[in-house]
């Protein structure tokens, strides 16, 4: 009897959900596991074969926790606030709301039809009311810390979505979501003060179990360094501060560069005698990106500031300063002092500028390269240092800093604090009035949700204020503390918002009265495994652990991190190698893979298609080789016996798959797991039949990643009592594991001329004997004088010989 995979698949899938198997139970006395994927974003596109990849792999580890006896909590919803659903809306006259309505929809049965088990009855909506209200809750909470505030600053415009972009949302010059040109402007914005969490967001991943390059991204972006802040004093009076972890090359400093923005420019306008060239440059600099700005390989520009110069702290020699795109205002002071013998680009700026190279760190010649291997080593021409080694130097020079008054020692970040005002209207209303007597007050939180109101135009506004900008009627409001005339804010929160927290409304998503209940986050709390793509390792999962944080020192959650362990998966690319995209043409629709090979196949593919943390290309001949591996699972029934035991002959293969199995999915091995079962399919298929007993363990190895076929043939064999999904893992005996036999290479003067099985605790001895007996080496050695036995236990045998 052939499968049909079109009438056994939505049985079950049906059958599921009326029974709510996957359904979490609050409180249970199971032990809780809580496996977590990135909520989808709801694109009109819908899913392609690549999303279901991580859903499928969590889904199997949740299916095998499940059948371990575990409570598993694994939920679904939808970041559905955000630029793309905008801009479709914009480009074809729907409101977001039914863009946004229309495209969950699609994906939610796109989703049903691979039978991943969501609990369905926790589903959540960022841009439901009843859910932005607890986002704009924990914004208000940041407001009253002083974590969330206002200011004026210089940020990345996006010329054509019109509005604000965080740095991390521009990628080479560009847009990441459009593609286009993005240039500067000085806005208000409101902040989120992440950096006061710099040093616990990298102390605390000593408490989490992630992979070291995540660890690593971490780190990187958070950018922790340990140094001194130096002050130059200016030939004006004023002082221009650097932040530099070599402090030990001040003696090498010859002239200093700050940030055309920097703020002492206009201050020293009167002073400068070439403030027209340095107006030129300033907006030539303004049309550049931060990426543009800070690439290390672009040409080096600048301007001489022609009139005041800097004081070197260490020796009282006037240098000149420069302004220079590369340096950021809103990077450390927006000021550096230059060390061209040491450092590649300064080096590069000297010889342009004809600017003096001294060297301070013996090795190299400074004249023809910069000598950057300068971590270690002796100082020189450096005064009060020459002869000291570079740490002791360190410590010498920050001392004498820290006693003239002229610096001290300082720990810094590369962390910014996070923009997080958008200038769109499909985003979270920021909950804040401005007042002209009370400044920036909090709605009072009985008055949330702030809605998002109805507009007729959503679109854009060309002078960069948001659409909301425009309902006079909405604006106008009262000031919650003094009852007088104030305003809204009209700016929406950003799409990282409502992803910064979801994983807590799961744990109790009904809620009204809070986020979640204390007695949820308690028991649910950390997510046990949370796995996403690469590409969040960074930012998502920075933003998301900040708000943790700051929600744990306010207690309302229990943990001081989210997530007690994150994993990453590879994409799947198209069967052209590359990434999948409907203007590469090379999009393949699951809608279509489920149809004519059914969701078991494409969930065993998806997990079968290579190594899960590495990209692999689609390719429709491989899937036809796991249709036939679960035609093979179904025929097995037609040998099928009767027998309440595994048979002898098939025992340390059962047990062997059982304990491979079970340890893969946890080490997310899918594929050498499904290779395993396939291997074990061809153990029985060589002894013709199959018992009951062999059947049902077989089945419930395989259910996690084929639920539907497994489910169908558990029921129709009566294998069990009850649904599969809610049968028994199996266990293994270790002592029925260990291989009876072991191969081992046999070697004559290191060629190989046979492979033979011998007893796993053979004596060497009677290893040699084996060897010498097979026909090919007995050839070998015919004749020859035997001149070395090596022995390589459970490895080889290797005879040298000579005539």
């Amino acid at each position: 009897m052939k499968y049909n995979h079109k009438a056994v698949e939505p049985k079950w899938q049906e059958i599921w959900e009326e029974k709510g198997v996957f359904h979490a139970q609050d409180n249970s006395d199971k032990e809780k596991f809580y496996a977590l994927i990135e909520f989808p974003y709801p694109s009109g596109q819908g899913l392609h074969v690549g999303h279901p990849r991580p859903y499928t792999a969590l889904d199997t580890v949740a299916r095998k926790r499940r059948l371990q006896g575990y409570n598993v909590l694994y939920p679904i919803g939808w970041d559905a606030f955000g630029l793309p659903t905008e801009n479709y809306a914009i480009k074809n006259h729907i409101h977001p709301e039914i863009v946004t309505k229309n495209n969950i929809a699609r994906f939610k049965k796109q989703i049903q039809s691979l039978g991943i088990s969501f609990d369905w009855s926790r589903e959540i909506n960022t841009t439901d009311p009843d859910y932005y209200k607890w986002t704009q809750w924990i914004f208000i909470q940041l407001f009253k810390k002083g974590l969330a505030y206002k200011k004026e600053m210089n940020v990345n415009w996006c010329t054509s979505c019109k509005c604000v972009l965080a740095n991390e949302e521009v990628v080479n010059g560009v847009c990441e979501r459009c593609g286009s040109e993005v240039v500067h402007k000085v806005k208000s914005q409101w902040m989120l003060k992440i950096t006061e969490y710099a040093d616990r967001l990298i102390n605390d991943l000593d408490l989490v179990n992630y992979p070291e390059r995540v660890k690593a991204q971490q780190k990187n972006w958070i950018g922790r360094s340990t140094g001194a802040e130096v002050d130059f004093t200016t030939t004006t009076g004023d002082i221009l501060t650097v932040y530099t972890t070599r402090a030990d090359t001040l003696y090498g400093a010859t002239y200093m560069v700050i940030s055309p923005e920097h703020p002492l420019i206009e201050k020293w306008a009167d002073k400068l005698g070439n403030m027209d060239e340095i107006r030129e440059y300033q907006a030539a600099a303004a049309r550049k990106s931060d990426f543009e700005r800070t690439e290390v390989a672009k040409d080096k520009t600048g301007v001489k500031l022609d009139g005041v110069r800097a004081i070197n702290p260490v020796n009282n020699k006037e240098i000149p300063i420069f302004i220079s795109d590369y340096v950021l205002v809103s990077y450390g002071t927006g000021a550096i002092m230059a060390v061209p013998a040491h450092d590649t680009r300064d080096w590069e700026f000297a010889k342009k500028f004809d600017l003096p190279i001294i060297e301070v760190v013996k090795g190299g010649n400074v004249q023809e390269e910069a000598f950057t291997d300068c971590a270690t080593g002796i100082m020189v021409n450096s005064g009060m240092l020459d002869g000291l080694s570079v740490d002791d130097a360190k410590k010498k020079i920050i001392e004498w800093l820290t006693a003239e008054g002229k610096g001290h020692a300082k720990v810094n970040y590369k962390l910014r604090d996070w923009v997080f005002s958008r200038q769109r209207y499909w985003g979270e209303p920021i909950p804040i009035v401005h007042c002209d007597k009370c400044g920036f007050v909090p709605l009072d939180e009985s008055e949330l949700p702030l809605r998002l109101p109805m507009v007729e135009s959503y679109e854009p506004t060309d002078n960069g204020e948001s659409p909301l900008a425009n309902m006079t009627d909405w604006i106008s409001t009262t000031c919650p503390c003094c009852g007088g005339k104030a305003t809204r804010e009209t700016d929406t929160m950003p799409q990282w918002a409502g992803s910064s927290w979801y994983f807590l409304r799961y744990m109790d998503p009904h809620n009204s009265e809070a986020l979640a209940s204390k007695e949820a986050l308690e028991y649910w709390s950390p997510v046990d495994w949370y796995n996403g793509g690469m590409e969040h390792t960074t930012l998502h999962l920075l933003y998301s652990r900040f708000w943790h944080k700051f929600l744990y020192d306010i207690g309302v959650v229990p943990t001081p991190e989210p997530y007690a362990k994150r994993t990453s998966h590879g994409m799947i690319l198209g069967e052209n190698g590359e990434k999948m995209s409907k203007s590469r043409g090379n999009v393949v629709n699951p809608d279509d893979i489920v149809d004519e090979y059914g969701a078991d196949t494409m969930r065993l593919y998806e997990m079968f298609i290579g190594d899960f943390e590495k990209a692999a290309p689609w390719s429709q001949a491989s899937i036809r080789g796991c249709r036939r591996f679960i035609e093979r699972y179904w025929n097995l029934q037609n040998n099928l016996i009767d027998g309440d035991s595994i048979r002898p002959e098939l025992e340390s293969a059962f047990h062997k798959t059982i304990k491979k199995v079970g340890d893969d999915i946890e080490n997310i091995k899918f594929n050498t797991a499904i290779a395993a079962l396939m291997a074990l399919i061809n153990d029985i298929s060589n002894v013709k039949t199959i018992n009951r007993e062999e059947l049902r363990i077989f089945s419930i190895l395989l259910n996690p990643f084929a639920p539907h076929i497994t489910e169908e043939v558990y029921s129709v064999n009566k294998l069990g009592d009850g649904i599969l999904a809610e049968a028994q893992w199996p266990e293994y005996d270790e002592s029925k594991c260990v291989d009876e036999t072991i191969e081992i290479v046999v070697q004559v003067n290191g060629k190989i001329k046979t492979k033979l099985n011998i007893p796993v605790d053979a004596a060497k001895d009677d290893v040699l004997s084996l060897a010498k007996s097979d026909a090919k080496v007995a050839a070998a050695i015919e004749n020859m004088q035997i001149i070395k036995e090596i022995v390589v236990p459970k490895k080889l045998v290797n005879l040298v010989v000579k005539p």
